[in-house]
């Protein structure tokens, strides 16, 4: 075993062990984790205390695992048809989430004085909430089995496949392709998502018997296997790992479902954390400080506009008050995509500051907006949401005609 090999253990080790204690540390004090593994990335990261230089390519592979690990076991929760009939119900809202949440980014873009292609991809960067961060939130509290729950995931799968058709457009604007090459970009990534669509509402049945739920080993080894192929197929035609990756949760049902969400719930923790590790790792606390008060200021303002995106989606699916705050608050992180776009805009050489600000903005929404969700938990924030719920019951009751 070479010298390089050993310091590779000896870092993945020690990383491995010191989140296992910070997990700890969080869930003894109420926390979430996520923003401590974020904080302990941007410790080892580039301008960190203790840079992590043999293992970095390799936390690298192993956070796009747990973006893909996350969003299958987010798209094994509903079948196919559940998938439609929330896509059918969550459309407004997903128009309402794009014009409350794109708008403000291009906005500030172009108020700083950046340029429409700089305006083209802020607007991306604050439209697109976290399905990894939001998954592992809703996880860790609890929640998957509430009511706001699915109209939380529409509007994350609205968001996704729409990615799937920004992405394209963005590229091709960032690299000065031309409107006929972005065209055809989108065509590809429009009928990847609708094959895979029709695959899975068609056919999910029959891939699921496919795969034997009898020999865990083979089962394991079958659906792993199969979300990273068409996670990879999917990004190689420029649709989104992730979106290809929940699709594949979608197609497979029953009892395939069942034992696959068993199995694979360890690897998409470890995975997880390396993924949330690695966004903390690929940033330099050095850049952050010019545009802390930018960010900041952003991230407010939209963090606001996903409560009022997630208020507005549940209220329309019928959910009480609690359960719309609940929404609206579980919305607010942004991540990967975030991430992916603000990467695109750093290869094309758009605009040098938007790179640090839209990591400084990211990890504002991704340290507090887990923080944030846990506000509905503790009982004084369960008495001002059933204060309010009356005093908006008292303003809708009817004033008695006068005798």
């Amino acid at each position: 075993m070479g010298h390089d090999t050993t310091i590779l253990l000896i870092e993945i080790g020690a990383l491995l062990f010191g989140l296992g204690m910070l997990g700890r540390i969080g869930r003894r004090f109420g926390l979430s984790p996520i923003p401590l593994y974020l904080l302990a990335g941007l410790a080892f990261g580039h301008g960190g205390v203790v840079p992590l230089s043999a293992s970095e390519e390799f936390i690298g592979i192993g956070a796009q695992i747990g973006v893909v690990l996350l969003l299958v076991m987010l798209g094994l929760e509903y079948s196919a048809d559940e998938l439609v009939d929330n896509l059918r119900a969550a459309a407004p809202a997903g128009l309402i989430d794009m014009l409350l949440n794109a708008l403000p980014g291009a906005a500030f873009a172009l108020l700083l004085g950046w340029g429409w292609e700089a305006a083209l991809v802020l607007a991306g960067i604050t439209w697109v909430s976290s399905s990894g961060v939001i998954a592992k939130v809703l996880g860790d509290l609890g929640r998957v089995g509430n009511r706001e729950t699915p109209v939380i995931l529409s509007v994350l799968v609205i968001e996704d496949l729409a990615m799937a058709f920004y992405l394209p457009i963005a590229t091709a604007v960032l690299a000065g392709a031309g409107l006929i090459p972005g065209l055809s970009t989108l065509g590809v990534a429009v009928v990847t998502v609708v094959a895979v669509l029709v695959v899975a509402i068609r056919y999910g049945g029959e891939i699921s018997r496919f795969i034997s739920v009898k020999d865990p080993e083979a089962l394991l080894l079958s659906v792993l296997g199969l979300t990273l192929f068409i996670a990879g197929v999917a990004g190689e035609l420029k649709v989104s790992e992730a979106v290809g990756a929940f699709l594949v949760g979608i197609a497979l049902s029953g009892p395939v479902a069942h034992h696959a969400t068993e199995m694979l719930s360890p690897l998409r923790d470890l995975f997880a954390a390396v993924f949330f590790v690695f966004f903390g790792l690929s940033t330099d606390p050095a850049d952050m400080p010019a545009v802390l008060a930018p960010a900041a200021a952003l991230a407010v303002l939209t963090m606001l506009t996903k409560v009022v995106t997630g208020y507005l989606a549940a209220k329309r699916a019928g959910i009480a008050l609690p359960g719309r705050v609940r929404a609206g608050l579980a919305l607010m992180p942004r991540g990967e995509f975030s991430v992916v776009i603000a990467g695109l805009a750093v290869a094309s050489g758009v605009e040098p500051r938007l790179a640090p600000l839209a990591t400084a903005y990211v990890l504002i929404t991704v340290v507090t907006g887990p923080m944030l969700a846990r506000l509905p938990d503790y009982q004084w924030f369960k008495n001002l949401i059933r204060k309010w719920a009356a005093a908006q019951a008292a303003r809708a009751k009817p004033i008695p005609a006068p005798e």
